[in-house]
């Protein structure tokens, strides 16, 4: 174990996961979906009744981030600095952190397809929440230590009653009889831009669906920001059509 000084140790975001956080690829020097992803800052600060602030700023403030024509860039909102003690009475003044990293390369997932799994691990059902990508991640970090152990690609996530929720770190949707589904993130989950995106380029039904339905599916897809839209090839041992995924989106521009 190495014992360091806390570096922004009266950050609340470092001291309580107080905060939100946002990923955004970066394509030709543009920030991808970002009204997306502003207006899910936006809303996920409302939520954790974290102060507002100003929207033109941190757009400038990303804009000037970028320094490659194809990354990643982070952005961290955080509560803000603040004494020991869990209320956030007084504090107005959020803290915004921006990073960048390399671009993962999906290419191969996005081509030929990945398996998927089921994960032991359930998420906690909690309403208040639910869609929010706030930086409490225990949950998420659990899940990728169950899936280093496995010999799929990605996880399946259910909730506490057995809902189909998510993938790890993707959002989820499936094809049957005739009609692609997502599931609900009214309990649980992370309502993630790129499923966004597709919902109003696409007709999706979102409700509460159970492991039957994606064992039933003909075809499956994970989505998120970075890796766009990627089909799933098998799950659970079954295998699906990954050509229906690209029926699917081959109208929409990723």
């Amino acid at each position: 174990m190495l014992y360091l000084q806390a570096p922004g140790s009266t950050d609340r975001s470092f001291q309580y996961g107080d905060g939100l956080f946002t990923t955004v690829r970066v394509k030709g020097g543009k920030a991808m979906l970002w009204d997306l992803h502003l207006q899910r800052l936006v809303s996920g600060a409302k939520a954790l009744l974290i102060h507002s602030f100003d929207t033109d700023e941190l757009t400038a403030q990303v804009q000037q981030a970028i320094s490659a024509p194809d990354q990643v860039i982070k952005i961290l909102i955080s509560r803000g600095q603040a004494g020991r003690g869990y209320s956030p009475q007084g504090i107005e003044s959020p803290c915004c952190y921006i990073s960048t990293a390399a671009l993962p390369d999906y290419s191969n997932w996005q081509q030929q397809g990945i398996r998927l799994g089921l994960a032991g691990f359930k998420l906690a059902q909690q309403p208040a929440l639910a869609g929010v990508k706030h930086n409490n991640r225990l949950e998420q970090v659990l899940i990728k230590a169950e899936l280093a152990q496995s010999d799929v690609d990605e996880l399946v996530v259910l909730d506490q009653s057995d809902a189909v929720i998510e993938a790890s770190a993707a959002n989820l949707m499936f094809f049957k009889e005739g009609q692609w589904f997502t599931p609900s993130l009214d309990q649980a989950g992370v309502n993630g831009v790129m499923r966004q995106y597709l919902m109003t380029q696409l007709s999706v039904t979102e409700g509460r669906y159970r492991l039957a339905d994606l064992q039933q599916a003909e075809a499956l897809l994970i989505c998120n920001a970075l890796m766009g839209v990627v089909p799933v090839k098998e799950f659970a041992g079954q295998t699906k059509n990954i050509e229906l995924v690209r029926q699917f989106v081959s109208g929409v521009e990723l």
